[in-house]
């Protein structure tokens, strides 16, 4: 994968296609491949006719690692990805996150509402403003020395997906403690861009994929039936529903 460097840090990321351009940011404790690639978002998009750009966001895959939460929040990586759209060239484009990702989509669209044509929030619903539960037992079971000390339910379920991608522990730990930033309602409602909020039908995360389009002008939700927060990213379903969104068949 390809890599640019601004201020210092370092940020990893694949550019396939032509086309239309479509940034593709992913969820807390992935990275570019896991999301996009390994559940055929990336080859199902360039064969609709699209450049697709999708990073590794900070403390993830092959980009920069920081140890203290200062270096995270979704602000502060949603700038990364508008340097990325500089560094491309890309004057404004279709993007799509996914959980984290989801949060950090909103923050680029509210504070360069320029650079966002459409935007997908996949796996967050209302949960964006009320939030989605406490970081820190999962950060914790990242800091446990092993697997066997953690007695958190979620907090293992993170620990042994971080260990399977090989993920470097310390960075996650640091990012979870402040990637989480809620957004106002008041600011959400200041979000004009077509959206669609993509959330499974049995995801106990997100919260409420209505309430979060309700607070929006233009914004309709899209049900991924019978999909939880971890599967529901490569669901058919999700897929269909985002193609005829980006080409304007849901207007």
């Amino acid at each position: 994968m390809p890599k640019f460097q601004k201020d210092g840090i370092e940020i990893s990321y694949l550019d396939e296609g032509e086309g239309d351009p479509i940034l593709l940011i992913h969820g807390f404790a992935s990275n570019g491949t896991i999301n996009w690639v390994y559940p055929g978002w990336v080859d199902l998009l360039v064969k609709d006719g699209r450049r697709v750009i999708a990073l590794d966001n900070r403390g993830h895959g092959e980009s920069t690692k920081f140890y203290d939460s200062d270096s995270y929040g979704a602000p502060v990586m949603a700038e990364d990805a508008r340097r990325l759209l500089d560094h491309l060239g890309i004057e404004a484009a279709d993007v799509m996150g996914y959980s984290m990702g989801a949060r950090i989509s909103a923050f680029l669209t509210l504070n360069h509402p320029d650079r966002v044509k459409r935007v997908i929030f996949g796996g967050l619903g209302i949960g964006m403003i009320t939030g989605v539960g406490d970081p820190e037992p999962i950060a914790r079971g990242l800091e446990a020395e092993t697997i066997q000390d953690v007695s958190d339910r979620t907090g293992r379920a993170f620990r042994a997906f971080a260990e399977q991608t090989k993920s470097d522990r310390r960075a996650l730990a640091a990012c979870i403690r402040s990637s989480r930033q809620k957004i106002s309602e008041a600011d959400v409602g200041r979000i004009t861009r077509p959206v669609l909020v993509a959330v499974g039908t049995k995801d106990d995360i997100a919260g409420s994929p209505q309430k979060l389009a309700d607070l929006m002008q233009n914004a309709r939700v899209l049900d991924i039936p019978n999909r939880d927060h971890m599967v529901a990213v490569g669901d058919k379903v999700y897929k269909q529903g985002v193609l005829e969104f980006l080409n304007g068949e849901m207007d």
